[in-house]
């Protein structure tokens, strides 16, 4: 579309530019005549041969008509600034699905890590009971129990990895790549903290779509102009050369040659139209009035959605800070739990309430730098700051 409008964002498509053509014609006309005189003799030829020779060369060019080849013109040229908005808009959009399914398979994959972190320790664990089995300090309800155990976080692994398949499937879906494509990923979920409301704010008044929206306004204004442009006259330049020879078989003229050139001034006055033109006219100031409407919703529905992302913006880097110190906290009680295990100190039940609290933590923790970086993708879609 962008290349489109370029293409016709010249003066000649507007109408600003002269018109040249050439018209020629060679025609032969046989005819059967019979001629009666008041003085003479009658006069009869059968198969009377005529033929007549036209070649014309004309141009006309367009002096004055109420303003529509200039309003044409600026009209033109908003639209190819309006296709360029939209393409930008497009390519906004492209990048904020594209980010957030990448680092949706970077959140279901650092879970996955957290999984295997437990999965190991349920494998130790499960080593320490038949250890301990084999010296008749542990029976055989703590090593099935502890089987059981880790049988369902296997499971829930592998539920987690093709989650992870699926969210790696729709990252190239949106890609247009192969699904045997390799993907280099991110080992975690960067947000960026340097973002302030006041640039933002700023900002949105260079989102693409409130700018092709305010280009729309623009078209049907120089639309309405261009209607108001039929009520005046329409004055334009003729000029031109023509060249015409007739040769007769009868006839009282038997050759006629004529050429040379011709120039004249014509004018064209719309003096009543039924009403058209004042319709059109009404027609372009309702929908210049609508686009106008369009445009005001469109910013106030950005401004809606950047205060809504950014208040999930800011609570959520809250929420990440308190779900980073809960992580840390979280795996350290659980090599002490170990450690307790190990001494005879701490029981099945206790580890099992450690990895469970491990797992926890570790799933709010890339949730809620999922939603972080959800939050700021948004934010810099709406201000148009996304870059591939």
């Amino acid at each position: 579309a962008v290349e489109v409008q370029r293409l016709q964002n010249t003066l000649g498509f507007a109408g600003g530019l002269p018109t040249v053509g050439l018209n020629a014609s060679n025609n032969v006309v046989i005819n059967n005549t019979n001629q009666q005189f008041n003085v003479g003799d009658p006069r009869t030829a059968t198969g009377a041969r005529s033929t007549q020779y036209a070649v014309g060369l004309a141009g006309s060019y367009l002096l004055y008509n109420g303003g529509y080849v200039v309003a044409n013109r600026k009209r033109l040229g908003e639209l190819q600034q309006l296709s360029e908005f939209q393409l930008n808009s497009t390519v906004q959009n492209v990048l904020a699905d594209a980010s957030l399914k990448y680092y949706a398979v970077v959140q279901q994959q650092r879970y996955i890590r957290t999984l295997e972190a437990s999965v190991e320790v349920s494998r130790q664990k499960l080593r320490l009971i038949e250890a301990r089995q084999a010296v008749g300090l542990a029976n055989n309800a703590d090593r099935f129990q502890d089987q059981l155990d880790l049988n369902a976080q296997l499971q829930t692994q592998q539920q987690q990895a093709l989650a992870a398949q699926q969210a790696k499937a729709d990252l190239l879906r949106a890609l247009t790549l192969d699904l045997a494509t390799p993907i280099a990923l991110e080992d975690t979920i960067p947000v960026d903290r340097s973002l302030r409301w006041a640039d933002l704010e700023t900002a949105l008044q260079r989102n693409p779509d409130l700018l092709a929206a305010d280009r729309q306004v623009r078209v049907n204004e120089l639309l309405t102009r261009l209607a108001q442009a039929n009520r005046y006259p329409s004055i334009g330049l003729n000029a031109g050369t023509n060249f015409n020879r007739a040769q007769n078989a009868v006839g009282n003229t038997l050759f006629n040659q004529s050429y040379g050139p011709y120039g004249g001034l014509g004018i064209t006055l719309p003096i009543y139209t039924g009403g058209v033109n004042k319709r059109l006219v009404d027609v372009a100031r309702v929908n210049t009035k609508t686009a106008e409407l369009q445009r005001t919703a469109v910013q106030q529905n950005n401004l809606v959605n950047a205060r809504k992302a950014w208040l999930a913006y800011e609570q959520t880097l809250i929420l990440v800070d308190t779900a980073e110190q809960n992580y840390t906290t979280a795996r350290k009680l659980l090599k002490l739990i170990q450690l307790r295990l190990d001494a005879g100190i701490s029981t099945l039940v206790d580890v099992r309430i450690a990895q469970q609290s491990f797992e926890d933590a570790g799933y709010r923790l890339v949730t809620y730098r999922y939603n972080a970086k959800s939050a700021e993708i948004t934010l810099r879609q709406l201000a148009a700051l996304l870059t591939p």
